[in-house]
Parts: C-alpha cells; sequence; structure tokens
C-alpha cells in the first residue's frame, strides 16, 4: 500500500508495515486507555465490576454487549480476560460450530478443577448463530463454566434466544463522541503502539477524519493509517529529515474515498432506519426524509421495499388530506419496479417529497382501526334485512332485500336508511380534519349524516 520510504522518519513506520493493524495495536490495555462508554463502565456498574473481578456474592456474570463497530466490545472482552488471571478464548460465530462451543467448555472444566481459573468465552458475532448453536452455550453459561462474553451489532430481542439473554446481562455500547474519537486519534499519532510522532494530523484532516469515523474509533484509526501511507508515498524521494511528516485534509480524503453506510439490511438498523423515513414524512420534514431515503438506498436497500413503505404512508399519515399523494406513492412503487436503480432513486425521492410536503391526516387510518375495535369487542349484529343479498332463489321468502331504496332513485344519490347493524347505530368513525382536501370532506360528511338522519358527530 505504501511506497519506498528512504526518510528516517518513515523507516520507523516502514517496519510496522508487517505487523498488526494500527487499530490492533493501539486497542486499549487497561480501563484508563478506554475511551467513551462512561455510564457503562461507572464505578460500580456491573461491567467494571466484572472487568475488575469484584464478583462479589452472587458470582461473575456473563454479558451480552451489544453496540455499532469500532465502540469497544472486543476490547471490553480482552479486559475482561485479562483481569482476575482467567483464560481467554476467541471464537467467531462465522465459523464456529457446536462442536467448537463443546471443546471450549471441556477445556474449561479442566481449566477449573486443575488450575482453578475461570475461562472467558469471547464469541463474536453471536447474532450469526442458529438457536441450536446458542442452545449448546447455556449449559456453560447457567453453570458457570464459562464466563460468556458475546459481541453483536443486531438487536438483541431479535437475534439472541430469549433464555441466553435471561442468563446474561445485556450491556449496550453508543457511539463514540467527536471528543472521544479526537482523543483516540491524538493517542495514535504519539504513542509508540502507533504512530509515534513520526505524522501529525492537519486540523481540517482531523475534523474530517472525525466526521468519517461517524463514532468509530476502528474506522478512525484505519483511516488515519491509509491517510498516513499516503502523505508517507507524497514524500519526495531520498528526502531525509527527523521532521514529522503532515498528513493534509487532500491526503486523507484520497485514503478514505468514500465513508462506508452504516446499516445492515438484516438487522435493527434495517428497522430505525425505515423507521426513521416513515416519521419525517410523517413530521412533514422533507430534509431529514430525503436523508434517510439516500441512507437506505446507499446501503442497497431494496427500492421496492421502500416504495411499499412509501405508499403506505400515504394512506397511513397523509390519507384524505391529499388523495393524490397514495396515486403518486402507488406509481412509485410500479415505475420503481419496471425501472430498478439507479434510476429508482428519483421516482422514490419524488414520492417521498409528495408524502413529506402534504397535509397529513391519519382519521382514515384511525376510523378503520376503531371499526376493528368494535368488531373485536364483539360488537355488530346481524346485517339489516334490508342490506342483505337477494339474488338468489328463497331471498325473497326470507325478506331479504325487502324494503332497500336504491340511492340512485333519490334526487341527491343518497338513500335514507340504516346501514349499520341495530347495536352499532350510532357509531362514528371516520373523523375528518380541517386539513387540506378534508376540509371540503368535513362540510360533506356533515351534510351526509343530516340526509342519513344521523345524529351529527359533536367533534
Amino acid at each position: 500500500m505504501f511506497g519506498a520510504a528512504s526518510a528516517a522518519q518513515g523507516e520507523g513506520y516502514a517496519a510496522q508495515r508487517g505487523a498488526a493493524p494500527l487499530a490492533a495495536r493501539m486497542r486499549p490495555a487497561s480501563l484508563e486507555e478506554f475511551r467513551g462508554q462512561g455510564d457503562v463502565l461507572r464505578t460500580g456498574s456491573p461491567v467494571r465490576r466484572l472487568i475488575e473481578g469484584s464478583a462479589g456474592a452472587a458470582g461473575p456474570l456473563s454479558a451480552i454487549i451489544w453496540g455499532p463497530p469500532g465502540t469497544g466490545k472486543t476490547t471490553l472482552a480482552h479486559l475482561v480476560a485479562t483481569s482476575a488471571d482467567r483464560r481467554f478464548v476467541e471464537l467467531s460465530a462465522v465459523t464456529a460450530g457446536v462442536k467448537d462451543v463443546r471443546a471450549v467448555m471441556d477445556a474449561a472444566v479442566r481449566e477449573r478443577d486443575l488450575y482453578g481459573r475461570q475461562t472467558v468465552l469471547f464469541l463474536d458475532e453471536i447474532h450469526r448463530f442458529t438457536k441450536a448453536q446458542q442452545d449448546a452455550l447455556l449449559p456453560g453459561v447457567e453453570n458457570r463454566t464459562v464466563i460468556l462474553v458475546a459481541a453483536t451489532t443486531e438487536n438483541p430481542s431479535f437475534s439472541i434466544i430469549s433464555p441466553l439473554l435471561s442468563r446474561s446481562i445485556l450491556v449496550t455500547l453508543t457511539p463514540l463522541s467527536d471528543k472521544d474519537i479526537r482523543e483516540v486519534v491524538d493517542s495514535a499519532l504519539t504513542d509508540e503502539r502507533g504512530l509515534a510522532a513520526e505524522f501529525t494530523l492537519d486540523d481540517d484532516a482531523l475534523e474530517h477524519l472525525v466526521r468519517v469515523a461517524g463514532g468509530d474509533a476502528r474506522r478512525a484509526l484505519t483511516s488515519l493509517e491509509a491517510a498516513a501511507g499516503v502523505a508517507l508515498d507524497g514524500q519526495p524521494a531520498g528526502r531525509h529529515t527527523d521532521d514529522a511528516v503532515t498528513i493534509t485534509l487532500g491526503d486523507l480524503e484520497q485514503a478514505v474515498a468514500h465513508a462506508a453506510v452504516r446499516y445492515d439490511r438484516a438487522g435493527d438498523q434495517h428497522h430505525d432506519v425505515a423507521s426513521a423515513l416513515i416519521k419525517s414524512m410523517r413530521g412533514s420534514d422533507v430534509n431529514a426524509a430525503l436523508h434517510y431515503l439516500a441512507r437506505m438506498l446507499e446501503a442497497g436497500e431494496d427500492p421496492r421495499f421502500i416504495a411499499r413503505r412509501v405508499v403506505i404512508a400515504a394512506s397511513e399519515d397523509v390519507g384524505m388530506a391529499d388523495p393524490t399523494a397514495l396515486q403518486t406513492a402507488v406509481a412509485a412503487m410500479h415505475a420503481v419496479a419496471q425501472v430498478g436503480m439507479p434510476e429508482a432513486r428519483i421516482i422514490l425521492a419524488q414520492a417521498v417529497v409528495h408524502n413529506s410536503l402534504a397535509p397529513k391526516s391519519n382519521a382514515a387510518y384511525a376510523g378503520v382501526n376503531a371499526a376493528i375495535a368494535d368488531v373485536r369487542a364483539g360488537r355488530g349484529g346481524a346485517v339489516p334485512a334490508h342490506l342483505r343479498g337477494s339474488g338468489y332463489a328463497g331471498a325473497e321468502r326470507l325478506g331479504h332485500g325487502a324494503g332497500y331504496v336504491y340511492a340512485h332513485d333519490e334526487p341527491d344519490a343518497v338513500a335514507r336508511q340504516e346501514y349499520l347493524p341495530d347495536d352499532l347505530a350510532d357509531a362514528s368513525y371516520y373523523h375528518p380534519t380541517d386539513r387540506g382536501f378534508e376540509d371540503r370532506l368535513r362540510a360533506r360528511l356533515q351534510w351526509l349524516e343530516g340526509r342519513l338522519g344521523r345524529r351529527p358527530d359533536p367533534r
């Protein structure tokens, strides 16, 4: 990745090229070096007690660590293992199976019986384990044969079996703050394990690096290491100096061509970003809605899925305040299926903008929910006889259709007769707002209620 380096300051860095990546070299070796997660590591917290070996009468607890990449999940597992003279075993759910888990359990029993040492099993990406594989962990966790420290980037409620969750503490990590990321970068620039003061970072490059990192310390260090290589390649051949190499904004931009979008189509981020899109359209914030649309598209989300969500929002949140929003959304859904990406982004953007800017009403949505609630509660007797089907032999003898008034025979095409079952004669489900087209419907509804002989809704 790097070019030849003849400068003195380049030799030390070049010697590290065959070593571990910068992010691995800078992994915190103690709690004092750990950045962020103040709530998780506060004095007396379960995780801190586990790391410090203060098990107490209750004994050490296994932990499920949930958080986005680069927030310290693996580091916490290493800190738990290295404290209190514990044995550390690391497995990846990508490659490990039930056989590997059982082998760890057997070795842990021997370690406990022969040497009195506890075993910490760090299982990365536990959400990739099947139910059967997770079941294999239960006996060891319940009997404390091992202290399980499992890491996941997906919501444990969706990806981890309940018995395992109930036997562990759930530790939720959050993205690092900008201040934390700056401290991580500053340490990597000066620490002997890192770049050993052989490089400096321009202020504007630092700010861009913090922004690109997005709260992910590993991404920040990986980007810094790549930018250091670009800066080193840019030095004149044969230049000898003790001065540090400066990493500029241009070096960083060249190293980090595109910030990866944090979005997992199979996990909770899929649901979170989709929810944010819907809520932004509902809240009439067109800029936020377009942002979340862009995040979904850039992450490779199926545009047909997005289109379906926009169609639902057009009815649920816009409704009759602007009936054309549904027309736009349905047209977009069909067009997206025919056109595909990348042009589908334009079609989806039009539908999202329409939904966002349209006046809002959930009256139709609330109306059907209220009607369903009555049905589920057992309300709604027999269909009135005059509304029953009369197009078959014997219907007249049963009195079906007798007395029915055909609406088109009436002057206003409104037939005054009872349509609801007797026990729901006064039911009122649809309550139009005064927003958009629905304001006109409200006046129409009031007139219709009068023509049908129903009591006007006080709302």
